[in-house]
C-alpha cells in the first residue's frame, strides 16, 4: 500500500507503535546508563561510553539523549524513580508512626547493602558533585531533598501520633539516622567490616529509645 493513499486513521495507528518503540528503546538504554553509572559514577557516564555498552552508534544514543547532562540528569531521576518504588511506596503503606518509620529505615538499610558492590547514586553522586554546582548537581540535590522530607513527614506523623516525644526536633533525628546510613556506606563498602548492617539496625533502635515516649512504644516494632 502507499504510505501517500493511507487514511489519517492508518496513520494514527501506526504513530503510537513508533513511539512506543521508541520508548522502549529510550528505557533500554536508562535501564544500561544506571547500570554503568552505578559502578563508574555519574561523572564516568558519557553517550559513547553507553554506546558501547548498548551496542548502539552514538548517534543512536546522542537521539534519546541530547547531551551528557541530559543523559547523566535522566539517571538521577530514574534512580530515584526506582528508590521510591522499593523503598518509599511499600513502607507508606503500613500504619503511621513508629511501625512506618521503622520500615521506611529498614527499607533504606537493605536498598543500602544491596548498592554495596555497585554504589549508591545518591551517596557516590554527592562525593562527585558536592562542590560542583550545575544541573546535575542540583537534581541530584533535589531528590535527596525529597527523599529527606519524606522521612522528616514520617517522624511528624510519629510525634503527632504521641509516639514520639512532643519536643523531637524532625531535623536532628532525620540527622542522625541519615548518618547511620552513610556509616554503614563507609563501614561496609570502603572498610569492609562484618556486622555494619547490624551495627546500623541497632543504632536506629537506640534513636529510636531516645526520642521515642516511653520504651513500650518501640517494644513491638520489628
Amino acid at each position: 500500500m502507499n504510505p501517500a493513499s493511507e487514511t489519517p486513521l492508518a496513520e494514527a495507528q501506526r504513530l503510537p507503535r513508533a513511539l512506543h518503540k521508541g520508548q522502549q528503546t529510550r528505557a533500554a538504554i536508562l535501564d544500561a546508563a544506571l547500570g554503568l553509572a552505578s559502578h563508574v559514577g555519574l561523572e564516568g557516564l558519557s553517550i559513547g561510553a553507553l554506546a558501547e555498552v548498548t551496542q548502539m552508534s552514538k548517534s543512536g544514543v546522542f537521539a534519546h539523549f541530547g547531551s551528557r547532562e541530559e543523559l547523566q540528569i535522566s539517571v538521577i531521576r530514574e534512580y530515584h524513580a526506582r528508590f521510591e518504588e522499593e523503598v518509599f511506596f511499600p513502607a507508606i503503606k503500613e500504619p503511621r508512626g513508629l511501625v512506618r518509620l521503622q520500615a521506611l529505615f529498614e527499607r533504606w538499610i537493605r536498598r543500602v547493602s544491596v548498592e554495596l558492590d555497585s554504589g549508591c547514586i545518591y551517596i557516590s553522586g554527592a562525593v562527585e558533585f558536592d562542590d560542583r554546582p550545575g544541573p546535575v548537581r542540583d537534581a541530584l540535590a533535589s531528590m535527596v531533598r525529597a527523599w529527606h522530607a519524606a522521612l522528616a513527614r514520617a517522624i511528624r506523623l510519629a510525634i503527632e501520633a504521641g509516639q514520639l516525644r512532643p519536643d523531637t526536633d524532625p531535623e536532628q533525628m532525620l540527622f542522625e539516622l541519615h548518618g547511620l546510613i552513610l556509616a554503614l556506606h563507609h563501614d561496609a563498602r570502603f572498610l569492609r567490616s562484618p556486622g555494619a548492617l547490624d551495627r546500623a539496625r541497632a543504632g536506629f533502635q537506640r534513636t529510636l529509645g531516645h526520642y521515642a515516649t516511653a520504651p513500650a512504644s518501640a517494644s513491638g516494632l520489628r
